[in-house]
């Protein structure tokens, strides 16, 4: 296990783009710490378990990357440890291009958004794909009550490390819940003031 992203994220060509903008300097001294960031704190578990989305990376024999949104309830992405995430993984278009991948080759990046909040949390992760009916002791863990799909697989994810987003560019956009919710307290401004 890694013991910080950079380990991951920065090869060679990434360290020379470095150097030719000038940013090299402070990721250098950040990597000579001995600064762990690969088990997930509260920050990041309480973070997890209120996203109702993310975005997933695999990479298949081929070199090419796939990237794909996961979507469901609010905690669907189950924190198992502090190096270990889950979800259920129900039928779909049938193309099966992350479940291939990762059988193949394991790695991914889980991205993670809040954009109303302007925030985000890279995780670096080796993934495993279960069959569901094969993990009968899993399956109660990742189980909806009020989603009826059957659970296909079960994806679990080794966390390696992980980094949060400088949140500058990030645009924010809400939920038809948080708008509703939004729009409820301004009536509720309306009334008070009247």
């Amino acid at each position: 296990m890694a013991k910080h992203f950079m380990e991951f994220a920065f090869n060679d060509s990434v360290r020379e783009v470095q150097e030719k903008y000038g940013t090299r300097a402070p990721y250098e001294k950040m990597e000579s710490r001995n600064e762990f960031r690969n088990k997930l704190a509260w920050q990041e578990k309480g973070y997890i378990k209120n996203r109702d989305g993310f975005y997933m990376s695999s990479v298949g024999e081929n070199g090419w990357p796939y990237m794909q949104f996961r979507g469901g309830p609010k905690g669907f992405l189950k924190v198992i440890d502090e190096n270990t995430l889950g979800f259920a993984d129900f039928r779909g278009n049938g193309q099966y291009i992350s479940t291939g991948n990762f059988n193949a080759t394991k790695k991914t990046v889980l991205f993670l958004m809040d954009y109303t909040q302007q925030q985000r949390l890279k995780i670096w992760a080796e993934a495993e794909v279960l069959h569901a009916a094969d993990h009968s002791d899993l399956l109660e863990k990742f189980r909806m009550p009020d989603y009826e799909a059957a659970i296909e697989r079960i994806f679990i994810f080794k966390v390696q490390a992980f980094d949060w987003n400088c949140p500058q560019h990030i645009t924010p956009r809400y939920t038809k819940e948080e708008i509703q919710q939004g729009m409820l307290e301004l009536d509720g401004e309306k009334i008070e003031t009247r």
